[in-house]
């Protein structure tokens, strides 16, 4: 599934580059649907994949299964550190196994950003002046270099399209005040340990992830919100073939990043034109590893 569809009882309002979100609508099923949940919104999960801004062609299948049950996954291994916003997994039919109910948060405009390893943007600040959004860290680390502790690096949200922006935590703090970001940086550390103590169990390193949080309108609770802990919103590495000082092999669209800027795709980054289609291969190969991250971190095989 790569583009939205109708679904009985809600109304479809945004896609972004994977995800598609629909509201009650007014009819019979729509006013039950606000009956018997409240302020809820359906977040669904396409098999679209994006890479360097660009939604491209063809999609991954089952890719958005693995990332909303995956985040479901987590979200259970997580319910006694925050609550989350999900609902129910009572959804039509046609969207089974990738969407989800969930409450209607107030977001935090920021992506909070835990880093437990250096590497992608994070090491090109390192690389420039020793430092990550203002954070200071040692000497003669490398890409891949494990942190001495995992360090709070977030980053202001960017519109569709754009990067989002490396940030110091003083200018969360001056957006949305000194408490509201200092739990937000409590609730991300504690996160991220309680997960990459989970993934290393299970023979996966975590190197990073990206959570976002809101605020519930009736509870007035902080509340983790959209996905959590996917193979899109975080580095998942093998490890057993962790090595710093080179670009470590991923749980991810590494495949499609490495195609897209191989010879091979004929694709001219710097020129911005929209990127060729993937081959059969690629696809194959990105949705095995995904599939992959879902069984090594669960210990199940995904219901397909």
């Amino acid at each position: 599934m790569t583009h939205a569809v109708d679904l009985p009882g809600w109304a479809h309002t945004y896609s972004g580059k994977v995800r598609d979100l629909y509201v009650p609508d007014g009819s019979a099923a729509g006013r039950a649907l606000v009956e018997a949940h409240g302020d809820v919104v359906l977040v669904v999960a396409s098999d679209r994949v994006s890479a360097y801004d660009h939604v491209l062609s063809p999609g991954i299948p089952d890719k958005g299964v693995v990332l909303t049950q995956l985040s479901l996954w987590w979200f259970e291994q997580l319910a006694d550190l925050v609550p989350n916003h999900v609902v129910s997994t009572d959804v039509p039919q046609a969207v089974a196994g990738r969407a989800m109910v969930c409450r209607r948060l107030e977001m935090f405009p920021v992506e909070c950003v835990v880093r437990g390893y250096l590497t992608g943007s994070g090491l090109v600040e390192y690389r420039a002046n020793g430092q990550v959004t203002g954070i200071a860290l040692p000497a003669g680390l490398v890409d891949g270099s494990r942190l001495p502790e995992p360090i709070f690096t977030p980053a202001t949200k960017a519109e569709l399209g754009e990067h989002d922006e490396n940030v110091p935590f003083e200018t969360v703090a001056a957006q949305i005040g000194e408490d509201a970001a200092t739990t937000l940086r409590e609730l991300t550390l504690a996160v991220y340990a309680r997960a990459e103590g989970i993934a290393r169990e299970r023979g996966v390193i975590l190197a990073d992830t990206k959570l976002e949080f809101g605020t519930d309108p009736t509870t007035g609770a902080v509340t983790l919100g959209d996905e959590v802990l996917t193979p899109d919103s975080s580095r998942f590495w093998p490890a057993d073939e962790w090595e710093p000082g080179r670009a470590q092999p991923s749980f991810d669209k590494q495949f499609v990043r490495d195609w897209l800027t191989s010879p091979a795709s004929g694709w001219d980054r710097a020129a911005d034109t929209p990127p060729p289609a993937l081959p059969d291969e690629v696809v194959e190969r990105t949705r095995e590893r995904y599939l992959e991250a879902f069984e090594r971190l669960t210990g199940r095989r995904l219901a397909l």
